[in-house]
């Protein structure tokens, strides 16, 4: 279940609200100017598929989120307990970033935590198989893993170069609440 935990920046300790319907979750990152989705694959994926299975499983919603949104360039990011590896690497840390263009995420399998922080507030979203956020340009956030990663995500980018997070320097990453905590 996808939960949206939304904070004042300095009460980490207490949420201001928490959400777990996926209309109320999307709405609310709406108002605070991201984007949640729920997308199902076309086809049944198998275990241990390709790269190449699991994007043709969400290529037409692929396509046309491409043809709208201009991105330009997906990666597959897969990381489980027993192994971690990327396609291309673009991971961010328990730091807080910001990327120069917009970027997706449609969780194919498993979870974790984006913490997006606007303005005052921190939406922490746990996002689950089945959810694309996006998360647009300059949008301050960081993202956890959790100690024993578990997620297989397809990533979008307007161009190869907004992979490159520009951080912050705020501890704030480090005074809220952990995925696995």
């Amino acid at each position: 279940m996808s939960i949206l935990s939304v904070y004042h920046q300095s009460t980490p300790e207490q949420p201001l609200k928490v959400l777990t319907h996926h209309e109320d979750i999307a709405v609310t990152l709406a108002e605070a100017g991201m984007h949640l989705e729920r997308w199902q694959a076309s086809s049944v994926i198998a275990p241990n598929a390709s790269d190449e299975a699991l994007i043709a499983a969400y290529m037409p919603q692929i396509d046309r989120l491409m043809n709208e949104r201009g991105y330009a360039s997906m990666d597959v990011l897969s990381l489980t307990r027993d192994q971690s590896r990327l396609t291309k690497p673009h991971v961010q840390e328990l730091e807080e970033c910001a990327l120069p263009g917009d970027q997706v995420h449609l969780f194919v399998a498993g979870y974790g935590l984006f913490n997006l922080h606007v303005e005052d507030k921190v939406y922490a979203v746990l996002c689950e198989k089945g959810d694309l956020i996006l998360i647009p340009a300059g949008v301050r956030h960081w993202f956890d893993k959790g100690e024993c990663p578990h997620l297989i995500a397809i990533c979008l980018f307007n161009n190869p170069q907004v992979r490159v997070p520009q951080y912050t320097g705020d501890d704030i990453a480090s005074r809220f609440p952990r995925l696995d905590d």
